[in-house]
């Protein structure tokens, strides 16, 4: 299934966040606003006002949130678990164009604190993805020392390192190695 630009980034922006967390085997890379303005700057988030210490606090406990979602065994205690999220947050569609993209919708609410705004846009998409089928989509590095999370967006579903110039490479690399003792 074809995926639209901003489902893809929206994907790729809540697997960074989940990413940014200890839990997922490196450092804690959301510690100050700073980090948290970089990573809206990097998502090319729309609608996002200032960036303070209060904001970071929220997404940091919504980043926790979003890390129990995709640490969920199947989709039905995902569903359940993002159902929860979604009813705490204002969510207003609108349909915009930008960056050159065709016309396609948003979903947060004006004004709405940056958590919310990120629960709404990416808890929207996570749940897109559910609808279509597609939850097997939503990985964990199969590499056995990383825990990183990614959205394998290939056609045939086949992706299985968060990074293929690292984990994927570091992996090929050792199973060359073993063939060549063997």
């Amino acid at each position: 299934m074809p995926f639209s630009h901003d489902m893809v980034c929206s994907l790729a922006a809540v697997a960074d966040l989940v990413n940014s967390a200890p839990e997922t085997g490196g450092l804690d890379s959301l510690t100050g606003a700073g980090e948290l303005r970089e990573y809206v700057r990097r998502h090319e988030l729309s609608g996002v006002g200032e960036v303070n210490g209060a904001d970071l606090a929220e997404v940091r406990a919504l980043r926790a949130t979003f890390l129990e979602i995709f640490a969920e065994p199947d989709a039905a205690s995902a569903v359940a678990r993002l159902n929860v999220l979604l009813e705490r947050t204002r969510i207003t569609a609108r349909l915009t164009e930008h960056d050159g993209y065709p016309l396609h919708v948003h979903y947060f609410a004006k004004g709405a604190p940056l958590a919310e705004h990120l629960a709404a846009e990416l808890g929207v998409a996570l749940a897109h993805l559910l609808v279509e089928g597609e939850w097997e989509r939503l990985r964990t590095c199969a590499a056995p020392d990383c825990e990183r999370v990614f959205f394998d967006e290939s056609r045939n579903r086949s992706r299985v390192y968060c990074d293929s110039r690292t984990c994927g490479n570091r992996m090929h690399v050792a199973a060359y190695r073993a063939r060549r003792r063997a």
